[in-house]
């Protein structure tokens, strides 16, 4: 016959301690489990820089030609675009200049551009800071891109004596049309663009 041992002091201690490593046991893969939670893969986010502008050098040139043509995409107008590197190059960073630019980056990225020239005011005396193409990549919008180029003119125009900056718009472009208005800038639709090229230009420059 069996007999069992009698429940003593040591017994109760030894229970207890291996209670206490179960414990901890448990507390280990518990830990473990949210360490691996911790170091689980997530999902990358696009990497986006900060936005920088600078004015456009010669080496810019393909760029700004490139940003040209994703223009004249944009407005539906490719089939108008023959501009070519010579003569941005001679036009642009030759003697005279006929036109200046500016560049908008995310990282190393052009992703906007500005190109303008000067004419003159003679209701107000003052040159007049005219805005030829703003153009932002189509991927690259809703970042402030577009925003930050017109500040930096603005701040050229007011730097130079400027008494206004002018630009036209595309009738159906209505998300630049609201983003102007929303800047303070007022359309003038009693003018009317006015432009002679081609062989009229010729003819009229043959005529006496």
């Amino acid at each position: 016959m069996e007999t069992k041992r009698p429940w003593g002091l040591a017994d109760g201690f030894r229970a207890a301690a291996r209670d206490e490593r179960m414990r901890g046991h448990a507390m280990t893969d518990v830990q473990r489990a949210a360490r691996d939670r911790d170091v689980s893969p997530k999902p990358r986010r696009r990497a986006r820089g900060r936005l920088r502008i600078r004015a456009g050098t010669r080496r810019d040139a393909p760029t700004i030609l490139a940003l040209i043509r994703g223009l004249a995409d944009y407005e539906r107008l490719a089939h108008e675009v023959d501009a070519t590197l010579p003569r941005i190059l001679r036009h642009g960073f030759g003697t005279p200049r006929y036109f200046e630019t500016l560049l908008c980056f995310d990282g190393r990225r052009a992703v906007g551009f500005a190109l303008y020239f000067f004419t003159y005011s003679t209701f107000l005396a003052r040159p007049t800071l005219y805005l030829e193409d703003l153009f932002v990549s189509p991927d690259a919008r809703g970042r402030g891109a577009g925003k930050a180029l017109l500040a930096a003119l603005a701040r050229i125009a007011t730097r130079r004596g400027c008494g206004r900056m002018e630009w036209t718009v595309l009738d159906w472009n209505t998300p630049a049309i609201g983003f102007y208005e929303r800047l303070g800038a007022r359309l003038r639709k009693d003018w009317i663009l006015t432009r002679l090229s081609g062989p009229a230009l010729r003819r009229l420059g043959r005529s006496r």
